[in-house]
């Protein structure tokens, strides 16, 4: 808890988002985000609108110590829900549209968990064929994917807890340094969350959508795109399809992007990049 406290406290502008998001969510997110309850953060119907809101907010702390720095910037990416934030960003949408939208896509996969028991977990220590194989060995009649690529040695698998129980049994035995099972609420990335993404269709179906002002790189395919009707249509499939997130970074790279800067809480897709290219800098905005 705490998350984005430092932010709202020291910067007009958070604060702005802060108390636009109560009055689009209908609650003080501020106050969950600082004060919890924790098990009511983590839930997943209140942590995208909280991750969304922070991360944007940690973009205006970007913008206010270093405004060259954000209008410079020539491309956007953002992991699962993070794409949200990057299409905000880029000018797609608008932040109360994306907020209601990320609300209501915490709520369908919330639902879409509860229907079906399931979870993730990551494999550390095996390339993506290795991974391939073990969850059609522990697959059974459940269902088990990959649901997240990224970076080398660390992909996440999504299914069943039945299926994912085994594939973390299994995962050493194949030669994986670790099997760690994630806190979520359940099996993102697959199709399991097939409801889900029905009600996300619903809901983009209303949103206007812009072309984007820079290209953002897609979850799906690691590709850029800028009609605003295939984006909308690449949302809606990112629920059940893997995260590209290794390919994506790659992709970034390869179109010579060399500078990168983390926008959220925590370091991880920092870390990340530097397993995918150890020569990149990439600097982390404290939330």
């Amino acid at each position: 808890m705490g998350m984005g406290r430092q932010l709202v406290e020291s910067l007009p502008a958070a604060r702005k988002l802060f108390d636009q998001a109560e009055s689009v969510l209908g609650y003080d997110l501020a106050e969950l985000c600082f004060e919890g309850p924790a098990e009511k953060l983590d839930s997943t119907v209140c942590s995208q609108p909280a991750l969304f809101v922070t991360s944007l907010a940690a973009l205006e702390s970007l913008r206010d110590e270093t405004p060259e720095v954000v209008l410079s910037c020539e491309a956007a990416a953002g992991l699962s829900l993070g794409e949200y934030t990057a299409m905000v960003f880029a000018g797609v949408m608008e932040f109360e549209a994306g907020l209601m939208l990320v609300q209501q896509r915490g709520a369908a996969m919330q639902r879409a968990s509860d229907a079906t028991p399931s979870g993730m977990v990551s494999i550390l220590g095996l390339e993506r064929s290795q991974v391939e194989e073990l969850c059609d060995e522990a697959r059974g009649d459940d269902t088990l994917e990959i649901a997240n690529l990224l970076c080398p040695g660390n992909i996440v698998i999504s299914g069943s807890n039945a299926a994912c129980e085994r594939a973390a049994e299994m995962a050493p035995r194949k030669g994986a340094m670790k099997a760690i099972p994630l806190a979520v609420a359940g099996a993102f990335h697959t199709e399991i969350m097939h409801p889900a993404d029905e009600a996300l269709a619903e809901a983009l179906a209303d949103v206007p959508m812009q072309r984007p002002k820079i290209p953002v790189v897609s979850n799906v395919d690691a590709q850029t795109h800028d009609d605003p009707e295939e984006i909308r249509q690449l949302l809606i499939r990112q629920v059940i399809q893997p995260v590209l997130w290794e390919d994506s970074m790659k992709k970034l790279i390869q179109d010579g992007f060399d500078q990168f800067h983390e926008i959220g809480p925590g370091r991880v897709l920092r870390g990340l990049l530097r397993r995918i290219d150890r020569k990149i800098p990439c600097q982390s905005v404290p939330v």
